[in-house]
């Protein structure tokens, strides 16, 4: 049998509102022990915010992290996988796109999230 996304991904990923702050994202990965939350607008996926992101958008761009959104930062340009895709389909799509994370979506809401370390496991 063929592994899916769904046997390694992470369920219900942190998600935040575009109009969130930095400050708010950075707690909640501090808090969650995470490296990157969703990105929603009108409860439909916006973009993806990694600990990275905040690092060299914000910090080394000089933005104010209290008054910056995470929706004027984050990536926007997703690719997105399904959760009964094939994973080592997603793991070469992942290599030949450079992506260390996947948002996972079912219907247009973000179900889970896949990253390398899931496939790599």
């Amino acid at each position: 049998m063929t592994a899916t996304i769904e046997d390694v991904m992470i369920p219900n990923p942190t998600a935040l509102p575009a109009s969130a702050t930095i400050n708010a994202a950075a707690r909640a990965m501090r808090d969650e022990a995470i490296g990157a939350v969703v990105v929603l607008e009108d409860s439909r996926l916006r973009g993806i915010l990694t600990d990275r992101d905040i690092v060299v958008r914000v910090v080394a761009g000089g933005l104010p992290a209290d008054r910056t959104t995470v929706g004027e930062i984050c990536s926007t340009d997703l690719t997105t996988v399904s959760r009964t895709d094939d994973l080592e389909e997603a793991a070469t799509l992942m290599r030949d796109r450079g992506l260390r994370r996947l948002p996972v979506v079912d219907r247009g809401t973000v179900v889970g999230i896949l990253s390398l370390g899931d496939v790599a496991r």
